[in-house]
């Protein structure tokens, strides 16, 4: 098996919330949790979701060398975030629902896109955007 080499590390307001929610909405499997010292956030957590590691971190604000110019923070204190995280799943508008369901904004519903796939797109209680698709039987 070859390694993952690149791993998302998402920055959140409330890591232990992010958790469940992962677990909930993505079916997201924890496989490393490390509290911080004032036993509330967390130092670094881990999560798979089809076997694909995600990194995962509270904002600690007093790591951030002094000043306040640390440009890793959380979405939800930037006003929202560039990177969006796609998923292929096998079915588009159930992996939506679910997600919807645990609480997270549809941003686009799904759709035929014209690349063939279906496809929609959620933002997540944290501020953190996801993607998921399918690929569209071929018509012939």
């Amino acid at each position: 098996m070859t390694p993952q080499t690149v791993t998302p590390h998402l920055v959140v307001s409330d890591a232990v919330a992010a958790l469940a929610f992962y677990k909930q909405a993505l079916g997201a499997a924890e496989t490393v949790r490390m509290p911080a010292e004032d036993g509330k956030r967390l130092m670094h957590a881990e999560i798979q979701i089809d076997g694909a590691r995600i990194f995962l971190v509270d904002h600690f604000p007093e790591y951030s060398c002094g000043n306040d110019t640390d440009p890793v923070k959380p979405p939800t204190l930037l006003g929202g975030t560039p990177i969006t995280i796609h998923l292929e799943v096998p079915d588009c508008d159930a992996a939506i629902a679910r997600a919807k369901t645990a609480g997270a904004t549809v941003t686009q519903e799904p759709w035929d896109a014209f690349w063939g796939a279906r496809y929609a797109r959620i933002v997540d209680p944290f501020g953190h955007s996801w993607s998921f698709s399918h690929l569209l039987p071929t018509a012939g």
